[in-house]
């Protein structure tokens, strides 16, 4: 389904419901190009959003009512503004927490009226979590009026997920949400919360997700042990550089220097994050140089730290990886996101997409007895109010 489809049948379903045009605003899913596992390590990150959406449709009420449709779902809440509480559907908390962010930062509203549904693969790892959250903030702010700037939305959104979905996520999947620019990637400084844009518009190329259809059910604790064992590294490197906060103020040098007192382990995570940082800051350069082959080093560079070193990746992660790693039409490619499961991320030259993707396909079922999803994108304009009519949707 196309996106212009998409809205309309979103608009059409608000119209029916509530008996009033709405106002539409797309919100965008998220892939991350370099730059894994360093955000909660206060380095950089290299995100963009992309044309995987969640449209919302919604309009202001006059009570304190809200009254939320899932399209895909099939499925309704309805809550008072004056009384937000966890609700026992998963999906309706991404919005309560939003509200909830709203009432706590004194922000005076009243209910809404709403109808959302998209094209964003459920737990592929692209952040629909977070095209909802920050989707949502945006749309009340602007059918509210409320004047809330950009990163207030951003920090809220994300505040909505850690408090109250109670979900630890770093800030970079509703940061690129909001401040997501077509052709470009962003690099963001996780620290400082500056943010760069560096061109991404190759004409001849697509980003392409193969899917592993796995999720192992380690991730959580895996994902909670490398941050312990990260700040681990942290503390210790502290004792004889007292000025180091986090990871990014620490070179290989010093890391070199405290290897003694170091376990393997806690050694090899914190290597890794180092030299992410520095592969990111590399990556960016050959963009500006527009330089896709280095970018794509790269990307192999930064899944071989992930995979040894990080220790995040995966058996099926990595065949598909090693699939791709000697095609002359694939310039880079790496496992994305927290790891044990989900996607890899490929750059492929378009006119190579159909072949290699069938040929990953068959590959991979007749090794794994899995089917790989397939999901080609392109790189997007952050959340925006948008004109169902309008034909360049």
């Amino acid at each position: 389904m196309n996106d212009l489809v998409l809205a309309k049948k979103i608009k059409n379903k608000f119209v029916q419901l509530y008996n009033e045009t709405p106002s539409m605003f797309r919100s965008p899913g998220r892939i991350n190009l370099i730059g894994e596992h360093t955000d909660y390590n206060m380095g950089y990150v290299l995100p963009a959003a992309i044309d995987k959406v969640i449209y919302i449709a919604i309009s202001p009420r006059k009570d304190l009512q809200c009254k939320i449709f899932a399209y895909d779902m099939n499925d309704f809440v309805e809550c008072s503004i004056e009384r937000i509480i966890q609700s026992d559907k998963h999906w309706a908390n991404y919005l309560l927490g939003v509200i909830d962010q709203l009432k706590k930062a004194g922000y005076k509203f009243n209910g809404f009226n709403c109808v959302f549904g998209g094209n964003i693969p459920i737990g592929a790892g692209l952040s629909s979590s977070a095209a909802l959250e920050a989707g949502l903030a945006f749309a009340l702010n602007q059918i509210y009026s409320l004047n809330i700037d950009s990163l207030s939305l951003v920090k809220m959104s994300q505040k909505a997920e850690n408090e109250f979905v109670g979900v630890n996520c770093g800030i970079m999947d509703q940061y690129i949400n909001i401040f997501g620019k077509g052709g470009n990637v962003l690099r963001l400084d996780c620290r400082s919360l500056e943010r760069e844009y560096f061109p991404f518009d190759f004409q001849n190329i697509s980003i392409v997700l193969f899917d592993t259809n796995v999720s192992h059910s380690l991730a959580n604790s895996e994902y909670n042990q490398r941050r312990n064992e990260c700040s681990e590294g942290v503390k210790k490197i502290k004792e004889g550089y007292t000025q180091v906060k986090s990871l990014r103020d620490i070179s290989l040098d010093m890391l070199n220097e405290f290897q003694p007192k170091l376990t393997e382990v806690v050694f090899k995570r914190c290597k890794y994050v180092i030299e992410e940082n520095d592969r990111l800051l590399k990556a960016c350069d050959a963009l500006s140089g527009h330089d896709l082959k280095t970018f794509g080093a790269l990307m192999r560079k930064t899944h071989e730290g992930l995979s040894k070193d990080y220790e995040v990746s995966c058996k099926e992660l990595d065949f598909l990886v090693e699939l791709v790693k000697d095609n002359p039409k694939v310039y880079g490619s790496r496992m994305m996101g927290g790891g044990f499961g989900g996607c890899t991320i490929n750059i492929i030259e378009k006119d190579a997409v159909e072949k290699i993707s069938k040929e990953v396909q068959d590959k991979y079922k007749k090794y794994f007895g899995i089917e790989a999803k397939i999901y080609e994108t392109q790189i997007s304009n952050g959340t925006n109010m948008v004109k169902v009519e309008d034909e360049t949707l």
